[in-house]
């Protein structure tokens, strides 16, 4: 296995010394876990259904996960018919039973959320650890499992909702009631989720941190490159979207990057709720002149608003 070097492979010192899976750190755009439990096996066996496989391991509240939604939207317009994404979750935040990097309870990380939005420009408000903090990501994990049991893509709805819960709406998705509005919304059967939630869930979520150890994933995001002839390549962050299309290109040269309206209509179509950062990734202009576009449609009342005191989410009436 190979691993790419052109998002910075090395931890920084600030991430050294912390040491703390909740310490995004700004230079890597990692968010590190301080051990990766390695098991036999070997989980890049199965060939991809399309041209290429990217094995992404994330989690519900991983703040750099959250900050690469831009690019991952991108790449699923662009080479979305030619490459599958893989979603597995890495169980960032197991519980409270530790204390490093200055972090020891949850009130310590509402700065540093806020530090990340700052950096990244989407919108994250880390008050949610001062109001309603929670003790641990394995709840919405376990609760992703349970929806992608109904189909892949309600899943990454529902992950989607259950991210913008925690990072915009400071709320606590380790509770069960905003589990089930984020469920809803997603168009996802509630009572079979609560089943499944209680039942064969928990060990697919144990599956993917074996998995995940199996690989030696450490940190998250980590995207795992697979060929059809089990060629892989690690990509341990991915600050630019060009990073995504190397490693496309390499694994799968024929592949064509497909077009898509640039319109604002368009994407909103796709995508009903956009931060003013993927806005302008996808438009490929700059924040700026995409939060003059976005006000301007607001005020002509063809977009709604949600802001936040780090930025704001646009949505579709």
């Amino acid at each position: 296995m190979v691993i790419l070097g052109s998002c910075s492979a090395q931890k920084s010192k600030n991430m050294e010394a912390s040491s703390n899976p909740l310490l995004c750190d700004a230079t890597t755009g990692m968010c590190e876990m301080t051990t990766a439990n390695v098991v036999s096996g070997n989980a890049l066996t199965r060939p991809p259904m399309k041209a290429l496989r990217i094995i992404y391991f994330t989690d519900p509240i991983c703040s750099s996960c959250w900050a690469i939604e831009p690019q991952l939207r991108k790449l699923k317009l662009e080479y979305g018919n030619s490459v599958e994404i893989e979603y597995h979750m890495g169980g960032l935040l197991p519980d409270w039973r530790y204390n490093s990097g200055g972090i020891s309870k949850p009130s310590d990380v509402a700065h540093h959320w806020d530090e990340v939005s700052r950096i990244f420009g989407m919108p994250i408000d880390g008050d949610v650890w001062l109001e309603d903090p929670l003790n641990s990501s394995y709840p919405p994990s376990i609760a992703f499992k349970a929806a992608q049991l109904q189909g892949n893509d309600l899943a990454i709805v529902f992950l989607r909702n259950v991210r913008e819960m925690v990072f915009l709406q400071k709320k606590n998705i380790t509770k069960w009631e905003h589990i089930a509005v984020a469920a809803t919304d997603a168009g996802l059967d509630v009572d079979r989720l609560r089943g499944d939630y209680d039942g064969v869930a928990k060990s697919l979520f144990e599956a993917d941190l074996d998995m995940a150890g199996s690989l030696g994933v450490r940190g998250f995001p980590t995207f795992m490159f697979v060929d059809q002839f089990g060629n892989s390549e690690t990509m341990l962050c991915s600050k630019s979207y060009g990073n995504f299309e190397r490693a496309i290109k390499k694994h799968a040269p024929l592949v064509k990057k497909e077009q898509y309206a640039r319109e604002w209509a368009a994407l909103f179509a796709v995508f009903p709720t956009l931060t003013t950062k993927e806005f302008a990734e996808l438009m490929e202009i700059t924040p700026t002149e995409a939060d003059t576009q976005l006000e301007s449609l607001a005020d002509r009342k063809l977009l709604d608003v949600f802001r936040t005191k780090n930025g704001a989410l646009w949505m579709r009436w």
